[in-house]
């Protein structure tokens, strides 16, 4: 099976969990099989894996999320990486590009795409087995997932299949209603549509290549700045007339914002919290230091992280995304390839930042031009390596950098250490890589 996972998004309506590099795909608020907690995205691999341990699994993504996704699940997975944001469509054509020309596939052979964030069960991804295998026999160009709705949404588009078959043609689109009209749509046998679909690899190539002028994977993703930006609906799906829909019956939500991410937690509390027996309905995830408590309090959702902290009404967590836009924002938690790091403190001339390198990786090998860096090991071995020397180091060491010096850590075991940054002009940008001799 050959699935390409959509992995976008700025993640604002899970502030402050979510920013522009930790999409909400990565924030871990379920309990895995080892009793871990776990992202949306390794829940979804997982599952992909237990129902088909050979899936060739391609994530069509952003150059800001690359890191998080091979620190959450490993570097076999494929990445398909958008160096610009061009909406659905291009994002689809590079991958099956990608597909193709990097990974090897067949024109011939079925490809997969869905969202990396649905709540979902093992079900649906039998489904989607069964999804790419429909595609595989030729009936048509295109075969929809057709999620059975559970309430008129104003979320969705909706799907009218021709008839009540498992699998059908579909009749007509029908664009996102309001409620009434949703009631309408559903009482005619409408299908939300999931944004879930499946192709032969020789159809999606011959459609990117009759709307964008580039002759393979390379050409593309150097033309990519100047693509246009557009929809895979509006571009492919809603020209085509040769497409069927299957339904699905099974457990789906979109976790987007606070109140439906909530839904699926399966503790009321994860972090440092504590609520009185007069709270109801009220969920807190805390991922600082300091512990929280609620008192009395109802259909409430409690959110801290270095990020900043959210106290809202359940139902009112849906509109935030244009207060958090509003803010001025400093990214203050990444997840990394190496590890992950954590900004406890901004001065004006300092950053003070708590970093966790996992055992056997390392940073790059680098150098700043405007500032100092002093390093001091709280826990974990391993070895530091400046300007081409090499020396170990222990909990308690203190290791300082001039600016323009080269340097980075490898861990031995996992180590966790403070970085104190300290100059006039401190930015993200100012960062030279070398190789590691």
């Amino acid at each position: 099976m050959n699935i390409i996972l959509l992995s976008g998004g700025s993640g604002k309506r899970l502030w402050p969990l979510s920013n522009d590099i930790r999409s909400k795909q990565f924030i871990k608020i379920f309990k895995g099989d080892n009793g871990e907690y776990e992202s949306m995205l390794q829940r979804v691999y997982s599952q992909i894996k237990k129902i088909d341990s050979d899936a060739k699994v391609t994530i069509a993504t952003s150059k800001t999320q690359v890191s998080a996704i091979h620190n959450q699940i490993g570097e076999e997975v494929g990445i398909s990486v958008e160096p610009y944001r061009r909406d659905t469509f291009p994002a689809i054509a590079l991958a099956a590009a990608y597909l193709q020309d990097v990974q090897g596939v067949g024109l011939d052979e079925s490809v997969v795409v869905c969202p990396v964030d649905p709540y979902v069960n093992e079900d649906y991804f039998q489904a989607l087995k069964n999804l790419g295998d429909q595609a595989s026999k030729g009936e048509s160009n295109l075969v929809l997932m057709g999620i059975e709705p559970t309430y008129p949404s104003e979320k969705y588009g909706y799907i009218i299949p021709e008839d009540k078959e498992p699998t059908s043609k579909v009749s007509t689109f029908k664009e996102k209603p309001d409620e009434e009209t949703a009631k309408e749509y559903i009482k005619e046998g409408a299908l939300w549509n999931g944004g879930v679909f499946a192709f032969k690899l020789e159809y999606l190539m011959n459609k990117a290549h009759e709307l964008i002028d580039f002759v393979d994977y390379n050409d593309l993703f150097n033309k990519y700045e100047h693509v246009d930006k557009i929809s895979f609906d509006y571009a492919v799906v809603e020209k085509e007339d040769s497409i069927q829909v299957m339904r699905f019956n099974g457990e789906w939500k979109d976790l987007g914002t606070w109140n439906t991410l909530s839904e699926a937690m399966e503790e009321d509390i994860i972090g440092s919290a504590k609520m009185n027996d007069k709270c109801s309905n009220v969920n807190i995830i805390n991922e600082l230091d300091v512990p929280i408590l609620a008192m009395g309090l109802t259909d409430v959702i409690i959110s801290a992280s270095p990020e900043g902290i959210l106290v809202s009404d359940k139902d009112q967590s849906s509109y935030i995304k244009p207060f958090v836009e509003e803010l001025d924002q400093v990214v203050m938690f990444a997840e990394k390839s190496w590890g992950n790091y954590k900004v406890i403190d901004i001065e004006d001339f300092s950053y003070t930042i708590k970093v966790t390198l996992n055992a056997g990786h390392s940073m790059n090998y680098h150098s700043h031009k405007n500032r100092d860096e002093v390093w001091v090991v709280i826990s974990g071995d391993g070895r530091t390596i400046v300007d081409g020397m090499e020396q170990e180091v222990h909990p308690g060491d203190v290791i300082t950098m001039q600016a323009g010096c080269r340097h980075t850590v490898i861990a031995d075991t996992e180590i966790k250490l403070i970085e104190v940054q300290l100059g006039k002009e401190i930015s993200v940008h100012d960062k030279q890589k070398y190789p590691l001799e």
